[in-house]
Order: C-alpha cells, then sequence, then structure tokens
C-alpha cells in the first residue's frame, strides 16, 4: 500500500477540481508564480545591491526564472531560481552557461552573502537599524 507518505486528515475537503477557481487556471499559473518568485526575490533584496531585476529576455518557465544582479563591487551575475533554490548560471546579465557547476543556496541572502562583502555588510546594517527602531519602540 502507498499511503505512508499522505496523511488524508491534512488533505482539504473540495473535491470537484473543475469548480474551485484556485485550480481551473492551474497551468497558466505556475509560470505566474515563477516570475512572481523571482520578482519578490529582487523586492526583498534590492536595497543592498547596486540593480537586480527578472531577465526579460531569457525565457521564465513554470519551474524556472531568471533574475539578473550586479552586487556592489559591479560584479554581474545571472541567476537561476528553481524550486530546489538559487545559483549562478553566468557571470554577465542575461546569460546561462551550462558548463558552470555552482551550488544552490536556499535563500537569496545566503547567495548574495557568498557573492557581495558589500552586500553583508549593507544588510547587515539594516537589520542593525530596524533592530535600534524596534528598541526604541519597545522603550517608548
Amino acid at each position: 500500500r502507498m499511503e505512508t507518505d499522505c496523511n488524508h486528515m491534512e488533505l482539504p475537503n473540495n473535491t470537484g477540481f473543475e469548480e474551485d477557481s484556485d485550480y481551473r487556471d492551474f497551468e497558466g499559473t505556475d509560470v505566474k508564480d515563477m516570475r512572481l518568485e523571482a520578482e519578490a526575490v529582487v523586492n526583498d533584496v534590492l536595497f543592498a545591491v547596486s540593480n537586480m531585476f527578472v531577465s526579460k529576455t531569457l525565457p521564465c518557465a513554470e519551474d524556472v526564472a531568471y533574475i539578473n544582479v550586479e552586487t556592489r563591487e559591479r560584479n554581474k551575475y545571472c541567476l537561476e531560481l528553481t524550486e530546489a533554490g538559487l545559483r549562478v548560471v553566468a557571470y554577465d546579465f542575461d546569460q546561462t552557461d551550462d558548463r558552470l557547476q555552482t551550488p544552490y543556496h536556499e535563500t537569496v541572502y545566503s547567495l548574495l552573502d557568498s557573492l557581495s562583502p558589500a552586500y553583508r555588510e549593507v544588510f547587515g546594517n539594516a537589520l542593525l537599524q530596524r533592530l535600534e527602531a524596534l528598541k526604541k519602540d519597545s522603550q517608548s
């Protein structure tokens, strides 16, 4: 029996996939989702890099999107975003190099931390400022 991986109590009660609007355009929303995920990644860390944007040249598919990033050190990278995480696929915008075997990072923070000391510093300072602000708020 193959039921061991599935706890039936956790499944939603709606059985009619056709009627449920969440599932109707499932194929169409996958593509949008990876692009939305990529946009969210960009918005999250844009303040700590020189430039960052979702590639308009490389194709977004349901399981992959590409993000161009220029660090404050002026190094350019093309990142691949998949379910496995993020990794560098080229050392220029809108490129992929199949020979590159770079490791996946679970988060954009981890990836940028490994690529850019200036990112680490800016991000760290931003965190400190937020903590100081929280401390002031709690004291008032």
